[in-house]
Parts: structure tokens; C-alpha cells; sequence
């Protein structure tokens, strides 16, 4: 997912595909405990997803508060 992407989403697409990915985060967990993942960059990209909505989020209620 792209930065230009995720700002273009409403406070609620947000939370909406933000509980998504951390769903996929830990189902991807149990995929590498129990040795059936197969894709391991799919760790990382879930992982940075994660951190540009957080901080698309906490942009748009900074901007919100002004």
C-alpha cells in the first residue's frame, strides 16, 4: 500500500484496514511458529503498512486539532 493511498482514506477506512493488517500480522505469527510461512517479506510489508497508517492517523488528528 502507498503513502498517497493511505491518505487519500477517512479516519474510519483507517481503523478499518489497520485492524485488517494487524489480523494478517498475526495470523502471518502462527505461520512462522509453526513453520508454514512461506512468503517472509510479507512480514515486513504488513509491518510497514502498519506504520504509515499509524502515522497517516495521527496526522490527520493533529491537523484535526488545529
Amino acid at each position: 500500500m502507498k503513502a498517497s493511498d493511505v491518505r487519500q482514506l477517512s479516519a474510519d477506512q483507517l481503523r478499518e484496514e489497520l485492524e485488517k493488517l494487524k489480523k494478517e500480522q498475526f495470523n502471518l505469527r502462527f505461520q512462522k511458529a509453526t513453520g508454514q510461512l512461506e512468503n517472509t517479506a510479507r512480514v515486513r510489508q504488513i509491518r510497514r503498512d502498519i506504520a504509515r497508517i499509524q502515522t497517516t492517523a495521527s496526522a490527520q488528528r493533529a491537523a484535526e486539532k488545529k
